[in-house]
């Protein structure tokens, strides 16, 4: 047989493990319905190795083979279990997964042998320094073979027949009527949670289809005022547009820029549907006139989050137009409204209440 693992591996309340899942086994689950309680097979793709000693380092082989060893009874102990790996990852690992060895096995069901000497000595000491002389031996065979029962081939130490006392006394598995009700629920519960999570991120309720592919700023819209953002996304594309619009011209009248000779005409643009014309259609160019045309007022606003107390009012303006011509209407009402709240700052919640006003149908569409 190969070597695929040999050395020292440290064990913590007698434990080491092998695992190809998600989860790392458990004492219970792993030994339910089995002879032996020295290697826990029940679950699928783990082992639970039991070791005499408690707390140190133990010495551990692993080896595998294309076909079954023979019995070497110089070993104390010797228990077999079937165990099929749920990944074509499998590893050794110590009790809490502090280092952990890859095992080149196959994803095929084996037959897989644990044999084990001086557990009784290992045991009476409990833990083991590393100056100590090691008391036990620990060899895990692996080879291809069909599922079978697990069976206790050699038993000697009254450690082992402890630990075999204690699997007989579990509960059996489940069943797999059992198995699969106890799946549907933790998938359902799941599924609530995931539900619960994701309303809560929307203010409380979950959002329509159309409001989970939409992104840009509708996750900072959701913060400020999440039933607005329900209402709008429930409305026609028409009213989202005339919304983008609407608030992009109440932010460029708020930050002092609409009777500016470059802006007014994009805002009539976007009012009637159309491109916008220049210097719109370069951004740079627009922030650079921005900051350089000497007729630009200058005033200050405190951000949304109140981190920030003298943000350019005119700067969050700006975004407003460029929102309300997304081709997206819905993408194009959020994000102008977004950056017209900015404009207004601590005070957007006024704004948000004109848009109720000036759009009756968002104050009034019902909750989906």
């Amino acid at each position: 047989m190969r070597i695929l693992f040999s050395g020292e591996v440290s064990v913590h309340y007698g434990q080491m493990y092998v695992a190809s899942g998600e989860d790392g086994p458990e004492l219970g689950g792993s030994f339910a319905g089995q002879t032996n309680g020295l290697c826990g097979g029940a679950v699928p793709g783990e082992l639970f190795l039991v070791t005499g000693l408690h707390t140190g380092s133990v010495d551990l082989t692993v080896e595998a083979g294309g076909h079954e060893p023979s019995v070497d009874d110089s070993w104390q102990e010797i228990v077999e279990v079937s165990f099929l790996p749920q990944s074509t990852e499998t590893v050794l690992m110590e009790w809490a997964g502090e280092h952990q060895w890859p095992l080149d096995l196959e994803q095929v069901s084996y037959r897989v042998r644990y044999s084990a000497t001086g557990m009784d000595e290992a045991d009476e000491l409990g833990a083991r320094t590393e100056e100590e002389p090691r008391q036990e031996r620990y060899l895990l065979q692996f080879w291809p073979a069909p599922p079978t029962a697990d069976t206790v081939i050699k038993q000697t130490s009254r450690t082992a027949a402890y630990w075999h006392g204690v699997a007989r006394r579990l509960p059996p598995p489940p069943s797999a009527e059992e198995q699969a009700e106890t799946a549907l629920r933790k998938r359902l519960e799941q599924e609530k949670e995931e539900e619960r999570l994701e309303a809560a991120s929307w203010g409380g309720r979950l959002p329509s289809e159309r409001l989970r592919q939409i992104g840009g700023n509708v996750s900072g819209m959701v913060e400020l005022d999440p039933e607005l953002v329900h209402a709008i996304a429930a409305t026609t594309p028409q009213t989202q547009r005339a919304i983008a619009v609407w608030v992009a011209r109440r932010a460029l009248s708020l930050a002092g820029l609409c009777a500016l000779d470059w802006v007014a005409p994009a805002l009539e643009a976007a009012e009637g549907g159309q491109t916008l014309p220049a210097p719109f259609d370069d951004v740079d160019r627009v922030w650079d006139m921005l900051f350089t045309d000497q007729r630009v007022p200058e005033t200050t606003v405190v951000s949304l989050r109140g981190n920030i107390p003298d943000m350019s009012q005119q700067a969050m303006a700006i975004p407003a137009l460029f929102g309300a011509v997304e081709p997206d209407s819905l993408q194009a009402a959020f994000d102008a409204l977004y950056a017209a709240a900015a404009t207004y700052g601590p005070d957007h919640p006024a704004l948000f209440a004109e848009v109720r006003r000036a759009f009756p149908t968002v104050d009034s569409t019902p909750p989906q």
